[in-house]
């Protein structure tokens, strides 16, 4: 009897020092109170603590990626000799530090900078594109897909390989940024750890656009990473809708605006002479004062329109009208 009180008294015991289900989120710090306290945060602290970033979209940049994958999948086909599809799944906003945490290793991140706006953008190619891509042009077989082993560093060979890609995805990028504005964007470094690849604060916030590139059954993903800091000098023009073919212009308007400048009054001067005078003399004119201006019949005569010189010609009579036959172009002052 008494052992088997023994027993029941160790088992009790035991028990005792497990803890339950809510034991373990009092001392971690969830449950209710936790949420209760993170409820009844301010606005200020919420908005600090929020990982979701919000910005203007760019309509014009959605452009620029939709002619990039067209631009790619020619440049693509073409390096490559075989059918190759490019597609963009997403474009999204996020901070840099997110965007770096998301990356699946292994990966290959390039660093390129765009001269013109002076500052850095990233490329990222998943290491199934590198190895569909080097089975492709060292003649792989059709129909298999790329074997993958990890745990080794990238090869000479592969380096290369990706360093020809992200060359042609340069160019086609800069072609595709030409209706906006002009723009070059040079290869700087390949980086395999995501840490050396930091190009801004780990808390600004950059946008994403993650395309898909598929040959047959294989492929992978590129992801093509812009700060919207490395996008500010062009801000203006990004923002801008987009009307027909032609970036950003309405051809209806255009016409009807010059159709209308055609039809404005505007008000011109015929200059024969200017002298300068003293505010003495000026002041002692009478009505009969003469004021010699010291030029002849043959001389020119400057028509203006405001202040600016619009034409030059010769002073005559017709009729009862004094007139001016113009005779040429006035040469613009400075």
């Amino acid at each position: 009897m008494t052992s088997d009180n023994q027993n029941i008294d160790d088992s009790e015991t035991q028990d005792s020092k497990i803890l339950n289900q809510d034991e373990i989120d009092s001392l971690l710090g969830y449950g209710s109170s936790s949420e209760d306290e993170y409820s009844h945060k301010n606005g200020v602290q919420a908005i600090l603590n929020s990982n979701m970033v919000s910005y203007e979209r760019l309509p014009m940049l959605e452009i620029v990626f939709d002619r990039l994958i067209r631009l790619m999948a020619t440049s693509l086909r073409n390096f490559t000799q075989d059918n190759v599809e490019v597609s963009l799944d997403s474009i999204e906003s996020m901070r840099f530090g997110e965007y770096i945490d998301s990356l699946t290793l292994p990966t290959l991140l390039s660093v390129f900078k765009a001269e013109e706006w002076d500052n850095y953008c990233l490329i990222s190619l998943d290491s199934s594109l590198i190895y569909s891509m080097v089975d492709v042009l060292l003649g792989g077989r059709r129909g298999t897909a790329a074997m993958r082993i990890d745990g080794r560093p990238y090869t000479t060979i592969e380096l290369n390989i990706v360093k020809e890609i992200i060359q042609l995805i340069l160019s086609d990028l800069s072609t595709a940024f030409d209706p906006v504005t002009s723009v070059g964007f040079v290869f700087d470094r390949l980086e395999t750890n995501p840490r050396f690849a930091t190009i801004t604060r780990m808390s600004n916030a950059v946008i994403v656009a993650h395309l898909r590139i598929d040959m047959e059954d294989r492929g992978g993903k590129i992801d093509l990473m812009i700060p919207y800091a490395t996008l500010e000098p062009v801000r203006e023009l990004l923002l801008q809708m987009f009307m027909g073919e032609r970036f950003g212009r309405d051809t209806i308007w255009e016409n009807h605006l010059m159709s209308q400048l055609w039809e404005t009054d505007v008000e011109i001067k015929a200059v024969l002479k200017e002298t300068t005078a003293k505010l003495s003399d000026v002041s002692s004119w009478q009505k009969g004062s003469f004021l010699p201006l010291d030029i002849t019949p043959q001389e020119q005569v400057n028509i203006f329109c405001g202040d600016v010189p619009l034409l030059k010609g010769s002073m005559g009579r017709h009729e009862d009208h004094v007139v001016i036959r113009v005779e040429g172009k006035a040469e613009k002052n400075g």
